[in-house]
């Protein structure tokens, strides 16, 4: 296996581990809640934990694209990793609400730059013809590493506490960014499509000398000095970070050292004691080396030119734009509305920002979403089908599960979790066999057909009873329905990416995660607004009906509204991928790097 090849096996790894992270809360959070000092009634105060993290995952993932097609997925990448990493530890050791959510956050915008990073990486690494089949992968192993964080946080709480889940992940993060700095330095393997520049371009994410040597944003050869000095303050930070944060008993205790935590205002906060201002003083005096000294350990200077490049102003009216969104349904409750009761505020923010950014899109000489870069009908058509895949796939990682707890498994989380992998261990192999395919097959096609069949799975679960999950014929709907969602996730990746410049990869591919996510965050709530209202129907006609019929009906109300989404997806994708030239392309036309 090629270098190029093996960094792209490292970084799907690295977008599933980030993945896992998106839900590893749901069954950590009442744990999480306790350690920041919440009571297991403010379950509302405590919905920053989990909205939080989306907030950085959606609502950065655009700039983080655009990034990657300026300064290469390399850098971004190692960079994500970096921003994961740091997110983990101060999640691990963060004492209050607000250290919880910008550890979270963190975590968010880390998890969320390594999915286009990656995506237009295989767009760099493979020409338009042989794009589908690691498309399919990269896509299967996000999906598949998103289902399975609830289990990861299962496991990780049977042996350790809840902080033992983010402490593993700040161990895998340091370890991804070692591996994929020691394979992203030296010169990869020049039989790669493009030859040596190529390899080297796609490596250094640029072609000048200084930026050559700041390949993963950490300089190869710093002077010596600064590097002593940078390193110190950063040892300096972290451990003076550990301690203001964890407060030692052993040496709050101490009649001397003890003196570290007394705040020189009464009342103050743990950052104005003395251990809470050497952590801030280290910090900032990093931050100041890392701008001025030459060949800094870390390249802020450069990542600062490159946020101005990536359009700074328009990367914040899209997050702004998306943030709203998020936080709209995030935080609602489906029993009470679709959106939160702040949701129109949040909306409104959203549609102001949306005006706003399109005057500047405008104007901007180069803005972050280049114009014409969504012209073609499958670029913006993949963005509208995307949606809908994430309405509907929300539907059966939420649904099936609380079917199962509705039916056959009401005092066993574990078996309702078995019962979604049977729809999880089929997603994979359909997104390997639609990445396959994809070379014979028109994009539109294959969408179709893989969400007709999700659709047809889902009519057959909305028929489903009491014993439907006993029978071996309840396997049918659970393996066609991943089987079809797996089929369809590759050529909308590839529709995007076969119709858009190979500088606007990284954007595009952010792009269509994002219009999933949000699918998603609508999709839930909407759909799960539906299903208690058919309950409250019911339950108006029927009284006597128990919690168990009800709850059965509410499930079967979701799925048949899911089944809507994915026919609708279908159609769309005949419609809008009809011209979608994703095989039989000139080789030539991609042999280039997209950073």
């Amino acid at each position: 296996m090629s270098r190029e090849r093996l960094l792209l096996a490292f970084c799907a790894v690295a977008v599933a581990f980030a993945a896992v992270d998106t839900y590893v809360v749901v069954l950590a959070l009442p744990d999480m809640m306790g350690g920041v000092g919440l009571g297991g009634d403010q379950l509302q105060r405590a919905a920053p934990i989990v909205s939080g993290f989306l907030l950085g995952y959606v609502a950065m993932l655009p700039l983080m694209g655009r990034i990657a097609d300026l300064r290469g997925q390399v850098p971004v990448l190692a960079m994500s990793l970096v921003l994961f990493s740091i997110g983990s530890l101060v999640t691990a050791v963060s004492y209050d609400l607000p250290s919880m959510v910008t550890g979270r956050f963190l975590q968010g915008v880390g998890g969320g730059g390594l999915v286009p990073a990656t995506m237009s990486l295989v767009a760099a690494l493979y020409p338009i013809e042989r794009r589908g089949l690691p498309l399919g992968i990269v896509s299967a192993v996000q999906e598949f590493g998103s289902v399975l964080g609830p289990l990861f946080g299962a496991l990780v709480l049977s042996f350790t506490s809840w902080r033992g889940i983010f402490a593993i992940n700040l161990a895998g993060g340091v370890l991804l960014v070692v591996i994929v700095g020691a394979l992203a330095r030296g010169r990869l393997d020049t039989s790669s499509p493009g030859g040596s520049d190529y390899s080297t371009n796609l490596a250094l994410g640029s072609s000048s000398a200084g930026r050559e040597e700041r390949a993963t944003g950490v300089s190869r050869r710093p002077q010596l000095p600064a590097r002593l000095v940078t390193l110190a303050l950063l040892a300096t930070t972290l451990a003076a970070g550990l301690i203001t944060f964890l407060e030692p008993a052993s040496i709050q205790r101490d009649l001397t050292w003890g003196q570290v935590f007394i705040p020189y205002v009464d009342g103050g906060s743990r950052w104005i004691t003395p251990i809470g201002l050497v952590t801030v003083g280290a910090f900032v005096a990093f931050l100041l080396c890392c701008w001025f000294l030459p060949r800094p350990l870390v390249d802020l200077r450069g990542w600062f030119d490159h946020l101005l490049a990536a359009d700074l102003l328009g990367a914040g009216l899209l997050a702004a734009a998306l943030g709203g969104i998020v936080l709209a349904f995030a935080t609602a409750d489906p029993e009470v509305a679709v959106f939160s009761p702040q949701g129109p505020w949040f909306l409104t923010g959203s549609a102001l920002a949306v005006v706003l950014l399109l005057v500047h899109l405008r104007r901007a000489d180069d803005p972050i979403v280049p114009r014409g870069a969504l012209r073609a009908m499958p670029a913006w058509g993949a963005l509208v089908v995307s949606f809908l895949v994430g309405w509907a796939l929300i539907a059966a990682l939420v649904d099936i599960p609380l079917f199962a707890r509705t039916t056959t498994h009401p005092n066993s989380q574990l078996g309702a979790a078995l019962v979604l992998l049977r729809f999880l261990a089929a997603l994979p192999v359909g997104a390997v066999v639609g990445g396959w395919l994809l070379r014979r097959l028109n994009a539109g096609v294959l969408t179709a057909v893989g969400m007709a069949t999700a659709g047809a799975a889902f009519l057959a679960m909305a028929q489903w009873d009491r014993t439907s999950l006993d029978g071996f014929a309840s396997n049918v709907p659970l393996v066609l329905g991943g089987f079809g969602f797996g089929l369809a996730l590759a050529p909308v990746n590839a529709a995007i990416l076969a119709n858009t410049d190979d500088d606007a990869h990284g954007l595009a591919s952010a792009l269509v995660v994002v219009a999933r996510m949000v699918g998603m965050l609508v999709g839930i709530s909407a759909l799960t607004t539906i299903g208690l209202r058919r309950l409250y129907a019911a339950q108006a006609e029927d009284p006597t009906l128990d919690p168990r019929d009800l709850g059965i009906l509410q499930e079967q109300a979701v799925f048949m509204g899911a089944a809507v989404a994915a026919f609708a997806a279908a159609a769309l994708a005949l419609v809008l991928f009809a011209r979608a030239e994703t095989r039989d392309v000139d080789t030539a036309e991609v042999l280039r790097s997209a950073g």
